[in-house]
């Protein structure tokens, strides 16, 4: 059964090392202090450790049952929910007026990272839930919030969000569910939506749902959508419960992973619905919580490479399997570990070096929301909304790449369900679709994100690398961090101009290079925060820090990534100059 212990030290040297929270001018950072956060963290992780993680296997094999329309959890779930309430956790960034504590969104994303590696099924319960508040927070009227919220914050209540429908993932503008306006202001919605994580269980009192639906009057396609607060039991003006909606499951589905979330059909039969914001402008609202959820999907993505890098390093330690070629490492023994094996090496060096860069780029990512949010800063809006495709579609497709690493250094092992690695690779592998799949993500990210205020986001990233080169340039420690990371920067530069030059003319050939793009702006972010974490652990070990060994680790693992997966560019930018001329040149018959 694998374990799973939480990083909190190198979560601490991310914020405080790397980000410097503590001397941020956002608004609430200043109490970030380094005993405020690591108490915060190490709180999470003994509840990840001692509660959450045992039971990930136990969801995986028992997952969720529907009987006479009641969805029950596995085993235990219901009892560590209750934890995670009584911790008062879903409320760690939500505003005090709701009973939240108002701490930055980065919190909240470091404890997230924490929670998912322990136990990603049981935590999406959470995680949807919060994702309603915030387009609630964002859109609701004030009846609404005082309505829903601390109930939702308190997670007595939860939440979810329906987009989907048996005909329709992608392309919404195809959705069929109505809305009916009715005399009190309500609407009937009538429809059935499919896919919808944490649909219905046992562990709240009443789940509200988000539902887009289409109002009369709306037109055709996106333009026509609604977004409505379906609640599974209605509320009474005192906040009571009152009568059970017109809502219900029609199944649990099976899937290839997270067993322990109840993914599931829910059928909508004249159901009561309100109104969120305005009529005809629900995707408006609704991308409020899907930007939110692709973050959190982008932390996903790394925080399953996480635990499974833990675990098969633990593995490649103990397990005895033939001798180093330069020479036996232990004579006492009949065969040396795993570890002294080159390729084994090269495995989990490029695990450690993905997992510890993607948490700096999601925590960065997650400093650009709170000073976006904190203090109305649209530069920092325009830099995470370019940077969100590319944590939801990188961090994803390489975090299921690296759990599939982990179960390679297993051996046969890995593929036998005993050793659990089999589930993280399993549970990795939705992230990469939901939320938009990742094809999505790469056409958003250079169809719409490129482009976006005149290019200003974009031309903004290159000039943060630009000036962390220029002001680092004389320091010799970090020249093999600055060298590929401005060759990185300049495939990066050279490929938008390629599509700058090409897509005008034939769409197709930008079109063809986006998911290398995305990954090319991925590899290039990663670059980026590596060398910046070398620079503040060459800084740290300058000031004499007592664990040299941490620092002087970061060091040579950042190097390993600059060396070993930044060449990734010149692969990624010489797929994006060869256009779509291949890819299109077989007929649909040929195929």
């Amino acid at each position: 059964m694998p374990s799973y212990t939480a990083p909190t030290k190198d979560l601490q040297f991310v914020l405080h090392d790397l980000l410097k929270v503590s001397q941020s001018d956002i608004p609430g950072y200043a109490e970030l202090e380094a005993d405020f956060t690591a108490a915060i963290l190490e709180e999470a992780a003994k509840l990840a450790e001692g509660a959450l993680a045992p039971l990930n296997m136990v969801g995986d094999q028992q997952g969720c049952r529907l009987e006479n329309g009641v969805v029950y959890t596995p085993d235990g779930f219901k009892a560590a929910f209750e934890q995670i309430r009584e911790g008062g956790w879903n409320g760690l960034d939500i505003p005090e007026e709701f009973g939240g504590q108002n701490l930055p969104y980065l919190m909240g994303s470091a404890v997230g990272e924490i929670f998912v590696s322990a136990n990603m099924a049981l935590n999406m319960y959470q995680g949807l839930t919060h994702g309603a508040i915030s387009a609630i927070l964002a859109h609701g009227s004030d009846a609404q919030k005082a309505t829903y919220l601390p109930k939702m914050v308190s997670m007595d209540w939860t939440g979810t969000m329906n987009l989907t429908e048996p005909h329709c993932g992608t392309d919404l503008g195809l959705l069929r569910t109505k809305a009916e306006p009715q005399d009190d202001g309500s609407f009937r919605i009538t429809g059935q939506k499919i896919f919808i994580s944490a649909g219905d269980h046992d562990m709240a009192e009443n789940v509200i749902h988000l539902v887009l639906a289409k109002a009369p009057g709306g037109g055709e396609g996106t333009k026509g959508i609604s977004l409505f607060i379906v609640p599974k039991f209605l509320v009474n003006e005192d906040g009571t419960l009152g009568a059970r909606n017109g809502v219900s499951v029609g199944k649990i589905e099976e899937k290839m992973g997270i067993h322990g979330n109840a993914t599931c059909v829910m059928n909508y039969d004249g159901a009561t619905g309100y109104l969120v914001g305005e009529l005809h402008k629900g995707m408006r609202a609704m991308f409020t919580m899907m930007n939110e959820a692709r973050i959190g999907v982008g932390l996903q993505g790394y925080a399953q490479a996480a635990v499974a890098y833990e675990n098969a390093l633990a593995y490649a330690k103990d397990r005895l399997q033939g001798r180093d070629v330069t020479g036996t490492k232990n004579p006492d023994g009949p065969a040396d570990p795993l570890l002294v094996h080159p390729d084994v090496r090269r495995m989990l060096m490029d695990q450690k070096s993905f997992v510890e860069g993607a948490r700096a780029f999601t925590m960065w990512g997650a400093s650009l929301i709170d000073r976006a949010h904190r203090m109305g800063d649209k530069q920092a809006d325009g830099l995470i909304s370019l940077m969100t495709p590319v944590i939801k579609g990188f961090l994803t497709d390489k975090g299921f790449e690296m759990c599939v690493q982990a179960q390679q250094v297993y051996g046969g092992h890995g593929y036998i369900e005993e050793w659990g690695m089999s589930q993280f690779a399993r549970d990795a592998r939705i992230a990469m679709i939901y939320e938009g799949a990742n094809g999505v993500q790469a056409l958003d990210l250079v169809g719409r994100k490129l482009a976006a205020d005149g290019g200003k986001p974009v031309m903004a990233f290159f000039e943060i690398v630009k000036g962390f080169i220029r002001e680092n340039e004389s320091d010799a420690r970090l020249e093999g961090f600055l060298v590929p990371l401005k060759a990185a920067s300049k495939d990066l530069q050279t490929a938008g101009m390629y599509f700058m030059e090409h897509g005008m003319k034939n769409p197709n050939d930008a079109l063809a290079g986006s998911s290398d793009f995305m990954h090319l702006f991925g590899h290039a972010c990663l670059g980026l925060v590596w060398a910046q974490m070398a620079k503040a652990a060459c800084a740290a070990l300058d000031a004499g820090a007592p664990d040299r060994d941490f620092y002087e680790a970061k060091l040579a693992t950042g190097r390993y990534y600059m060396a070993r997966q930044l060449p990734a560019t010149v692969m990624h930018l010489a797929r994006i100059r060869s256009g779509a001329e291949s890819m299109m040149a077989l007929a649909p018959e040929q195929f």
